[in-house]
């Protein structure tokens, strides 16, 4: 198994993930969708993402197949007097395919993340968690913190 950030060889692949994590959580977001269509506007935003250093996409990947993913997007802060300010890490798309879950592939991935967001000094890595993947995270020394607020539109 190789963990190691994504690269634009892998957006084919990346897109067929997403597809796939939206419809086992939501299969009703599926239905009536091209995936085409869906596959076009995502491939431009992975493109930009692996180019632009704002997003980070981890994959870990077995023989040529990507397994499991971790998206990262850095969040930068507005500098502070007397401290140097650094971006937090806000973690997005956790997903590992069903035949390799339970294998310890996201851990893994999940941990190779932490190390590199610790050697880049970011100050924090958060997540929004399901109520299905608190466990895992749990697992892995993430712990809860305040709620944040927010407005709906």
């Amino acid at each position: 198994m190789e963990y190691r950030l994504a690269k634009k060889d892998d957006i084919e692949q990346l897109i067929k993930m997403r597809w796939d994590f939206t419809v086992e959580d939501y299969p009703e977001m599926g239905e009536g969708v091209a995936f085409s269509a869906f596959a076009e506007e995502c491939s431009s935003f992975l493109e930009q993402a692996i180019d632009n250093g704002q997003w980070f996409i981890w994959v870990a990947e077995d023989h040529e197949k990507i397994v499991s993913h971790i998206y990262v997007e850095l969040i930068q802060k507005v500098p502070r007097p007397g401290r140097v300010t650094n971006p937090f890490a806000y973690m997005t798309n956790v997903y590992t395919i069903p035949c390799y879950r339970g294998k310890g592939i996201g851990s893994q991935l999940l941990s190779s993340v932490n190390e590199w967001a610790k050697d880049q000094k970011y100050e924090f890595i958060i997540v929004w968690p399901s109520d299905t993947s608190i466990e895992f995270y749990s697992r892995n020394g993430y712990a809860n913190c305040k709620e944040p607020m927010e407005r709906q539109f």
